[in-house]
């Protein structure tokens, strides 16, 4: 186990392996994800960035496969072979197969775009869609069952490859997103808190940009503010690691930059987010605004039975009461503590984490534990900067 995690640290930081270059530290985040089977997956750093072409965008539904299709190919996103994927893993309760393919299409005909030169050596702009080709099995008679087949392009495989940070994203939040303004504003969040750039100043025309808006759609700002930003203010907020905050720049009176800032979020709220993720969708959009959930309680109490009856890991069982130097059952906050508390020492941390959270503490188990310690070491670092 010693030597898998010096391995994975290893790539985590682009350290060579006899004179070649190891596999870009995003797509080694990825497998390493992979491995542990949980929620969590790695979206390469140059796929979050990549610009939509002028006039096209993912629809949500789409936005969703694409992000399923990172997921399943995890650490081997970047290699020239087909990944597969089951239709049930897409439908999420759907009983047809139509809509599988519509997204699929999609999925072929958006371009993307990026600078590049041309053989001239001239500044280019170069188009490119990120799947080459896709196979979807034929079902027989009422069979809903089957899977879908697919190849990233030499272009998507050349951005995965090169990619050097990468965004940490949940598959249930992903899932979760009802815009898909919200979803993408989302992976940027996670991109930007990766490196330790909570901030992100933009224009207008590169938000527009990067979030895939309609060149005709809320050409008025305030119209903008209302179906984009708020939107998925609220939404980031419930169902993200971290809350959203932005402020607007002015130039004269119209709007010409938005300041975004990514603001990890402490314990307790790390635990609302877990507990919100667990939760049946049906009146999430209620609970985000207040108001009194109507769910029949047989239903929501079936719902919770189904999703609590695994047990949770082993490594996260309990903190622990000691340092978090030594024992085997330390292990796993001991590395959390060192890819996320930016330098600080980890018992300093861990002191800090066990006044804040107080007798609640001994109640965290498992997931709700693991993100809560993860999410207050990001705080930490957030609050006090680098040591």
């Amino acid at each position: 186990m010693a030597e898998e995690m010096q391995l994975d640290i290893a790539g985590d930081y682009g350290v060579e392996d006899n004179g070649a270059a190891v596999t870009a530290r995003a797509m080694r985040v990825a497998a390493t994800l992979a491995r542990k089977g949980g929620d969590e997956f790695a979206k390469p750093g140059k796929l979050v960035e990549v610009r939509f072409v002028k006039g096209q965008s993912l629809s949500l539904t789409a936005s969703r496969l694409l992000a399923l299709m990172i997921l399943t190919a995890g650490g081997d996103a970047w290699r020239d072979t087909s990944h597969k994927l089951r239709k049930a893993d897409i439908r999420r309760g759907h009983k047809g197969n139509e809509r599988i393919v519509d997204m699929l299409e999609e999925l072929h005909r958006t371009l993307f775009a990026e600078d590049d030169t041309s053989w001239r050596g001239r500044k280019a702009t170069k188009r490119f869609s990120l799947i080459e080709s896709s196979w979807e099995e034929v079902e027989e008679g009422d069979k809903e069952t089957g899977w879908i087949e697919w190849r990233f392009t030499p272009d998507a495989r050349r951005l995965i490859q090169e990619s050097q940070t990468y965004s940490v994203m949940n598959r249930q939040a992903v899932l979760g997103f009802r815009s898909a303004y919200a979803l993408k504003l989302y992976e940027e969040g996670a991109l930007r808190l990766h490196r330790r750039q909570p901030i992100w100043r933009v224009d207008i025309l590169g938000l527009r940009a990067a979030l895939g808006i309609d060149p005709d759609k809320y050409g008025d700002f305030a119209q903008l503010r209302r179906k984009v930003l708020t939107v998925a203010q609220s939404e980031i907020d419930q169902l993200a690691h971290y809350n959203l905050e932005w402020k607007e720049i002015r130039r004269g009176r119209a709007v010409a930059e938005i300041e975004f800032r990514f603001v990890p979020k402490d314990a307790p709220a790390q635990i609302q987010t877990v507990d919100e993720l667990e939760r049946h969708s049906a009146g999430r959009k209620a609970r985000r605004e207040g108001e009194v959930e109507r769910i029949a309680a047989p239903v929501a109490a079936t719902v919770r039975t189904k999703r609590t009856i695994a047990a949770p890991a082993t490594p996260w069982e309990k903190f622990p009461e000691g340092s978090l130097r030594y024992g085997t059952a330390e292990g796993a906050f001991r590395d959390v503590a060192l890819r996320y508390g930016g330098g600080w020492d980890m018992d300093l941390i861990a002191d800090a984490y066990r006044q804040q959270m107080g007798d609640r503490l001994g109640s965290l188990r498992g997931a709700k534990l693991e993100k809560s310690w993860r999410g207050f070491c990001e705080a930490f670092l957030a609050r006090r900067g680098r040591p």
